[in-house]
């Protein structure tokens, strides 16, 4: 999946940079230059036997009774790196942007996300990253938003 082929399809106005490898979202906001609040992380979690993505802002942390009680899940867990590979083949591990919808899974956004403007997000590499409107990027990933993290 080509992230740039598809926003550009959808024809939506974003902004894309590269720079080095970053493996966390802090990381990729430091090279960004970009608070790490709209720096959107994306964790994906099973839940009841179905995958998730939830987008949250790199400065907070996933609360996974809050997203059970999203998802309406009675079990829940981060999935591993191995699940990740096999979910997102064409993306690197670590990396994948937060349009569940891509791959068929819901995806969830953090309410603190949800209140900026823009956020940046990684565009299926450690290198690469997208800047958008916060508003566009909610009209194709068409999310649940909800509390799903406690501030680091």
């Amino acid at each position: 999946m080509d992230i740039l082929k598809y926003l550009r399809d959808q024809g939506v106005e974003f902004q894309t940079h590269s720079h080095t490898p970053a493996y966390t979202a802090q990381e990729v906001a430091a090279e960004e230059h970009v608070s790490g609040d709209m720096m959107a992380k994306a964790v994906v979690v099973w839940s009841d036997g179905q995958y998730a993505i939830c987008a949250l802002p790199a400065s907070h942390k996933l609360d996974m009774e809050k997203v059970a009680e999203a998802l309406k899940g009675k079990t829940i867990r981060l999935a591993n790196e191995s699940e990740m590979a096999t979910l997102f083949p064409d993306m690197e591990v670590g990396a994948e942007p937060p349009l569940g919808q891509l791959w068929d899974l819901p995806t969830l956004v953090d309410q603190h996300l949800a209140a900026d403007e823009e956020i940046v997000f990684q565009a299926g590499t450690h290198r690469d990253s997208v800047r958008m409107r916060y508003a566009d990027y909610a009209s194709l990933a068409t999310p649940t938003v909800a509390d799903l993290s406690v501030h680091l």
